[in-house]
């Protein structure tokens, strides 16, 4: 079964990026659509060379120069993390003849990537990050999706608005169905893709080629019950002193072993949001899978009934629902500007989106009945910061989007991820 392709947001940036600049770079997990796109986008334009494979990365390895002779612009080189050497000899031809979109460049592994482009390609490359679908890219609706500043500035119209799962399930099947199967392309499209497997095959790879190949673990299990412990996490405030005890290593290993799965695309940092930037440094952030179907697998829940009446699906609600705003931001080709919020005496806001200065505030919430109770942080939270609040809503599994309280809307997940 050929999987229908879907378009995606991104399409758009790098029709942006591709006009200006010399070389663009699409970094992002495996499997999450980068050469898919780029071939539907530049099949009849541009030569692809794929370094996964091994004889032609070995040529480029041991004579740089003629590899990139050999081929003409121009060009994608997908996974040019496998020869990092290259990025140098790229440079030096950039800056011979500075035509734009010349040179396209993938990569699953951004820890190793980044460090390269930053002493190689600073100034001469867009960077930007692919990752699975977003809600809006799954049910079709990428051609209306809108960047975060416009997209807040539309929020109002969804009031009244009919639920817009094109459906015959309901809204709490297909909810079930995106948290079992995720985002990733080829599951989330192709129904009849087994899910165990392919999900059981992901994180093996993942683990095999890419941490085996980025550093030093003696013990991969470990690492994977690392991963499992980072997936029932998801959603809370990272304590990386219990995460640690838990695995039974050191802090400091434990620490690294979180940036290889934040660089890697396996889970996104959500840092607190203060009024004083240096804070939001310091501060514990809350961790997120960054794939709802994978941490799900990973925390044993495969079938719908036991996930939905299990007790982390909140907290995988929460995780999908923020990593959708996650791809809102880097689809469109911005730097996300997204926080939590908690106060001294122990109010906690979600999400939080700045934009100028003006805030976005949203709770998440995994019921259907959703009463003016559930915006008692919000409301206060409103007060507290007087005029620098843009919006103020909670996002949870009721069917529509209506008024709560005063300006605090309550939006049907699915009504406000798919504008």
């Amino acid at each position: 079964m050929v999987m229908k392709y879907k378009q995606r947001i991104m399409a758009k940036t790098i029709a942006r990026a591709i006009a200006t600049f010399p070389a663009i770079i699409l970094t992002g997990p495996r499997q999450s659509g980068k050469t898919t796109l780029l071939r539907m986008l530049f099949s009849q334009t541009h030569t692809f060379v794929n370094l996964e494979d091994p004889d032609i990365r070995m040529r480029a390895k041991d004579d740089p120069v003629g590899f990139l002779n050999r081929y003409k612009l121009p060009v994608v080189i997908d996974e040019i993390q496998y020869v990092p050497e290259l990025l140098s000899y790229i440079k030096t031809r950039i800056d011979e003849n500075r035509k734009p979109g010349q040179w396209i460049l993938t990569g699953s592994q951004n820890f190793l990537l980044m460090q390269d482009v930053t002493q190689s390609l600073a100034g001469r490359a867009a960077v930007l990050n692919l990752l699975p679908f977003s809600f809006s890219e799954l049910t079709g609706e990428a051609e209306n999706s809108q960047p975060p500043d416009k997209w807040l500035e539309s929020l109002n119209n969804l009031w009244g608005k009919e639920n817009t799962l094109e459906t015959s399930h309901s809204p709490s099947a297909e909810l079930s169905n995106i948290l079992l199967r995720g985002m990733y392309p080829e599951i989330a499209s192709n129904r009849s893709v087994d899910r165990q497997l392919w999900c059981g095959s992901y994180i093996t790879t993942y683990i095999e080629r890419d941490i085996r190949n980025l550093t030093n673990i003696g013990d991969l299990s470990q690492f994977e019950r690392f991963l499992v412990s980072c997936a029932i996490r998801t959603g809370q405030i990272l304590n990386l002193s219990d995460l640690a005890r838990d695995i039974g290593v050191s802090v400091p290993t434990a620490k690294r072993w979180l940036s290889l799965l934040e660089t890697g695309y396996q889970i996104y940092l959500l840092y607190p949001y203060y009024r004083n930037i240096e804070k939001r440094i310091v501060k514990s952030p809350k961790i997120y899978f960054n794939d709802p179907g994978l941490c799900s697998y990973l925390l044993g829940f495969h079938d719908a009934e036991s996930l939905l009446n299990g007790p982390s699906v909140g907290n995988l609600f929460e995780t999908m629902v923020v990593c959708d705003f996650l791809k809102r931001f880097l689809h469109h080709g911005m730097k996300p500007s997204m926080y939590y919020l908690r106060t001294r005496d122990g109010l906690e806001i979600d999400l939080v989106i700045d934009i100028g200065g003006e805030l976005s505030l949203f709770e998440i919430k995994s019921t259907m009945t959703i009463t003016p109770q559930h915006a008692h942080h919000l409301k206060q939270i409103r007060n507290t910061y007087g005029g620098a609040i843009k919006a103020t809503g909670i996002i949870s599994c009721a069917e529509h989007t209506f008024p709560i309280t005063g300006e605090i809307y309550n939006y049907s997940w699915s009504n406000i991820l798919s504008v």
